[in-house]
């Protein structure tokens, strides 16, 4: 008997295969969503890993360029290093060179106003002598004049001037000026009128270097100014400054120079015959002093011809201004001293000791360092003037070894040097010398330091 199959009823199973079918469907869907978030998670790591590299590749780049720039920073501080150096020992051998040249140019002055010293003295012998006299006087001043502006503009460009400030009265330093550019200006015939403030003013100053600033500022306005011209310094107080302005109506100076005036070595306009001379030191000069007295100085000029105006504006100082110091009368001014004169140029030696002699001092000379040691030690002497460039021992030696060798009372120690360097100041003192000098020696402070001393 045989069996009839019969169709499957609503709602049974379906057959096995489909339903494997079915199952092998799932995994596979598993199994690809699977690879894919693996394949998402490897190029996520991918483009970290591109990322990490680049910023390898970008910061071993920057490590370069660093050692690099810091190579270039290194050859670059030695180069700057090297430049320094280079300008410093420029700047070296510029001073020293100036200081031995000033010596150089001193040395010749010394017997040159010596000798008119002496004929200074004769000039009631012969009516003619008296001009003479004043000319070789003026022509040595104003040689001196140009070695110390030499100097000084070497001092500016080291930086080393040194100020002694006090309080000092603003009339007595422009009467100081006046006194010292009264010869240019008196020479010229021109006119000088002056307008002051009533009330006393005092600023923080060197009494001597702002004495130059003004001397200076006068007498380049006499130099660029004609016969008969006219030169002005009015002062006024605005607050806590006092503006000080020195003007004239001569040569002018030029619009595209007036920018530069105060440069070192710049000059104005200078005529062909060049009356007004000069090395274009003294304006920067004034600058430079104006400067470290915390005041300004500007300039203002129509143009040439049409005069000039100098404006410095100052600090007032608020100190009180110290009590008068009075200067006891030397002892024994009239007594004959014991004079020992250590010289190694003979015109300057024999010509000093002459006019030392015929002031009445007893004078014995020596030309060299080992004979002048020699004799302060073999006799007694109140003044001992001693040059410091000595053949054999320098001045320094020759005093410092009398010093140790001496017992008391000793010789008043003068120096007489060309040299006028602050450092020759500090060594001399060291050595043991009490004055210093510089040539050519003014005869008046050498007879005064003389007269003071006591008699052995």
């Amino acid at each position: 008997m045989h069996r009839i199959a019969l169709p499957p009823e609503s709602g049974h199973a379906p057959p096995a295969s489909s339903s494997a079918d079915a199952s092998l469907h799932g995994a596979h869907e598993r199994e690809i969503k699977l690879l894919r978030e693996t394949i998402n998670q490897l190029l996520v790591m991918a483009n970290m890993q591109v990322q990490e590299k680049d910023k390898s590749e970008a910061f071993t780049l920057l490590i370069a360029q660093l050692r690099e720039a810091n190579q270039n920073l290194v050859l670059a501080t030695f180069g700057a290093q090297d430049l320094q150096a280079t300008a410093e020992a420029a700047s070296l051998r510029q001073t020293e060179f100036l200081a031995m040249l000033a010596h150089e140019l001193r040395n010749p002055l010394q017997p040159l106003a010596m000798a008119n010293d002496l004929l200074g003295k004769k000039v009631a012998l012969d009516p003619t002598l008296e001009h003479v006299h004043g000319v070789i006087g003026r022509q040595v001043g104003h040689m001196a004049r140009l070695i110390d502006d030499l100097l000084d503009a070497s001092r500016v460009s080291s930086g080393k001037i040194n100020l002694q400030l006090l309080p000092v009265l603003l009339s007595d330093i422009i009467a100081s000026a006046v006194e010292a550019s009264e010869h240019s200006i008196g020479t010229r015939q021109q006119v000088l009128r002056m307008s002051l403030p009533k009330e006393p003013l005092a600023i923080e100053a060197d009494l001597v270097r702002m004495t130059q600033v003004f001397a200076n500022l006068l007498i380049n306005a006499s130099k660029f100014t004609q016969e008969f011209g006219h030169i002005e310094i009015v002062a006024k107080r605005n607050g806590a400054v006092v503006e000080i302005t020195v003007s004239d109506d001569g040569a002018g100076i030029a619009l595209d120079t007036q920018p530069f005036i105060f440069d070192l070595f710049t000059q104005g306009y200078r005529s062909l015959e060049r009356a007004q001379g000069g090395l274009g030191i003294g304006l920067s000069l004034v600058r430079t002093l104006t400067q470290l007295h915390g005041g300004t100085v500007d300039v203002f000029s129509a143009g040439l011809g049409m005069g000039s105006q100098f404006i410095l504006k100052l600090p007032i100082s608020p100190l009180p201004m110290p009590g008068a110091s009075v200067v006891p009368e030397p002892a024994d001014k009239a007594l004959p001293k014991r004079v020992l004169l250590i010289e190694d140029n003979a015109d300057a030696a024999e010509l000093l000791a002459m006019l030392l002699e015929q002031e009445g001092h007893q004078v014995d000379l020596r030309l060299d360092g080992p004979s002048g040691l020699r004799a302060v030690l073999d006799a007694p002497y109140d003044v001992v003037i001693c040059d410091i460039g000595l053949p054999g021992m320098d001045g320094y030696q020759v005093i410092s070894s009398a010093r140790a060798a001496l017992s008391a009372p000793l010789p008043c120690f003068i120096a007489a040097s060309g040299y006028s360097q602050l450092a020759e100041f500090d060594l001399a003192g060291e050595a043991g010398f009490d004055h210093y000098l510089v040539k050519p020696i003014n005869i008046e402070a050498l007879l005064k330091i003389i007269s003071a001393q006591v008699l052995r």
